[in-house]
């Protein structure tokens, strides 16, 4: 096994990112090998796949961390069922307890306007960047790895063509983004293209293309941008977030305002509508009730708006003709 997932690693290094090469190396030989490696690859059995599990969940690891792990495992060994070194993969079925859901902190429209304010006040110098993923949902390697090139500020458009990530750290990588759909154009607001003109006269002179970047052209480190906007947040008096929580603020606010949910999907660049709902289900119960409402709403109307104009005509009855009274027999005539 130990030779196998080496060779492996050298075979998907070819196409994988930088940083998630660099996470697959760390589970191979920190974790994988460690555990598995003296095996034949042909003796992997479920029971070794699941006693990992047991050893990693004992020892306190990550439900996050030990899914990714698993993961791994599991996409080396796909690999050598297609070369048919294996019948099957050990690993497909492999139990691993869900890691709970993460409750998301999201801004309200007023607490946002509170951050961007005080940004302002102190003229924070990446006050722009936050009022940029607050007002188009881009993730933070995508803010982070925009390029002037990519902008047209009088078109009202901008183009994500590359997300910035740093491996261990430390090393910045520049890579396209990991689907079709997060490599798309963006819609500008008057508000974004206003920060986004504030930002190219605030770097007017700068070395390099980046629209946000060190003094010196170099990129922002992703964990700087992190802490300062925690920061500022406590100074503001605001919910502490994450980045990413800002770009649930832009889909929150959309679908809480009756945006289309194709439309938020799309401004968000999500794979499939299905991801939009799965993050925002909860959300989307309320817009749905909304939306039946309207329904029963706009029936309602049209039944009163029908009484109203319509005359009610009586209907004519006829009087009931009266008995006739019998002649009597023939004889009484006589």
């Amino acid at each position: 096994m130990a030779e196998y997932l080496a060779a492996w690693l050298e075979f998907k290094a070819f196409g994988l990112k930088p940083t998630t090469m660099v996470r697959y190396t760390d589970y191979v030989h920190n974790d994988l090998i460690p555990a598995v490696g003296a095996l034949r690859l042909e003796e992997l059995s479920h029971h070794h796949v699941a006693e990992f599990i047991r050893r990693q969940l004992d020892a306190g690891r990550g439900l996050i961390t030990l899914h990714r792990c698993v993961a791994t495992l599991s996409s080396s060994l796909n690999d050598a069922v297609k070369q048919h070194r294996l019948m099957h993969n050990p690993a497909r079925y492999a139990t691993v307890p869900r890691p709970p859901k993460r409750v998301y902190v999201c801004w309200s429209p007023a607490e946002a306007a509170r951050f961007l304010r005080y940004c302002r006040a102190v003229d924070d110098p990446l006050t722009d960047l936050y009022e940029i993923v607050l007002g188009t949902g881009m993730r933070r390697g995508e803010a982070l790895g925009l390029h002037w090139a990519d902008v047209d500020i009088e078109a009202r458009v901008l183009f994500v063509r590359y997300t910035l990530s740093m491996i261990n750290n430390s090393v910045p990588v520049f890579t396209k983004p990991k689907t079709k759909s997060s490599y798309a154009w963006i819609g500008l607001s008057d508000r974004v293209a206003e920060a986004l003109t504030r930002q190219a006269e605030r770097t007017r002179g700068r070395p390099g293309d980046l629209v946000f970047s060190r003094p010196d052209g170099q990129p922002l480190r992703p964990e700087y941008v992190l802490r300062h906007l925690q920061q500022l947040a406590r100074a503001a008096g605001v919910p502490r977030v994450r980045v990413h929580d800002l770009r649930h603020f832009a889909a929150t606010t959309m679908l809480a305002s009756q945006v289309p949910l194709a439309m938020a999907s799309k401004t968000m660049r999500h794979s499939t509508l299905s991801t939009t709902t799965e993050i925002y289900g909860h959300l989307l119960r309320h817009v749905a009730q909304q939306a039946v409402a309207s329904i029963d709403a706009a029936l309602t109307d049209a039944e009163n708006s029908r009484r109203q104009t319509t005359t009610t005509v009586r209907p004519h009855l006829a009087r009931p003709e009266q008995p006739v009274e019998s002649p009597g027999s023939i004889d009484q005539l006589a």
